[in-house]
């Protein structure tokens, strides 16, 4: 299944894969890596600390990804920012400001509806892909004119979903013709062509991705990652108020019982008044680390391009493209 949305992009895959955003994880490093290995380098903008940084990031992968093309002859994959389209993200006017400027080929929108971004997006040139966690959410985006859907399913490391994939993309897939991304369990090659198979034009990879040396990932979470397996990953609102696959080690590192965690969103240190209390306490991202269930698929940290090189090896093998 290609949707032909994406044909302007097929000769520059070398999968069908997004280097999935990632909190705290996503930078410029990871995201030259993935972009000249032929995959879709996609980075929450929330990650710079500011606009002047973002447009900082912009101008140094521009750069440097120019000069990959010059040297190899190879055109890199997309550069695709992820837009947090929430009330809560209080720079969603100006991060969306430096996208219109740059005009990058690909936005994903996240936690909330794409539609008061989309016609900025695309009058820039760019295709909107909308994160969606069940069919009513992705029903609404895909009547609000998305160019793709992006299905949280069970498994996906951090902010998730819950449906079961095949329910949710053979669902999804009778009323929508649209580009197709699976997030959620993809932990190899032969995974990735499964879910094209299932009716998929792309697939998030994240918690592999987390465990790279190009990644800005704590060098401890990286570690963890490598020494657990599903069986680590609990699903919890306590962290976010959302439900969020989060690594039970981590939980334990930070002295909190994850089989005694308490209610709905309550572990929010920006609630404590004590400014001292509030640094002190286990804060997450930070020190309480996400993680899928692909977990179990990490056995090394590797260098994005061994990483990429293993994952074609396998699709390839199993029968894709």
């Amino acid at each position: 299944m290609t949707s032909d949305r994406l044909q302007r992009f097929r000769d520059r895959l070398g999968l069908p894969l997004i280097a999935a955003p990632m909190f705290l994880v996503s930078g410029v490093e990871l995201m030259v890596a993935a972009c000249r290995n032929g995959v879709i380098g996609s980075f929450p903008t929330v990650n710079c600390r500011s606009t002047e940084q973002l447009e900082s990031w912009f101008s140094e992968i521009d750069m440097r990804l120019r000069q990959h093309e010059d040297q190899s002859g190879r055109k890199p994959a997309p550069l695709c920012p992820n837009l947090i389209v929430h009330r809560s993200n209080v720079r969603l006017e100006q991060d969306l400001a430096v996208l219109l400027r740059h005009k990058p080929e690909i936005v994903i929108t996240s936690v909330g509806s794409p539609a008061p971004v989309l016609k900025p997006l695309h009058d820039a040139g760019a295709l909107v892909l909308a994160d969606v966690a069940s069919i009513r959410h992705a029903e609404r985006a895909a009547a609000a004119g998305a160019d793709g859907l992006v299905l949280l399913t069970a498994g996906a490391g951090g902010q998730t979903g819950w449906l079961n994939p095949f329910a949710f993309v053979r669902a999804v897939r009778a009323f929508y013709d649209g580009i197709i991304v699976l997030a959620g369990g993809i932990s190899d090659g032969r995974a990735l062509h499964a879910a094209e198979v299932l009716g998929c034009d792309l697939a998030y990879m994240g918690t592999k991705f987390i465990a790279t040396r190009e990644s800005m990932a704590d060098e401890r979470h990286k570690r963890m990652l490598v020494d657990s397996t599903a069986d680590d990953i609990l699903l919890t609102t306590a962290f976010t108020g959302l439900q969020t696959s989060m690594l039970k080690p981590s939980i334990v590192a930070a002295g909190v019982d994850p089989d005694d965690l308490p209610a709905r969103g309550a572990i929010d240190i920006g609630k404590d008044i004590d400014v001292a209390a509030r640094e002190s306490r286990p804060k997450r991202w930070r020190d309480i680390w996400s993680g899928g269930h692909s977990a179990s698929g990490v056995t090394d940290v590797l260098a994005v391009d061994d990483l990429v090189a293993r994952t074609l090896a396998e699709y390839r093998e199993a029968g894709g493209r």
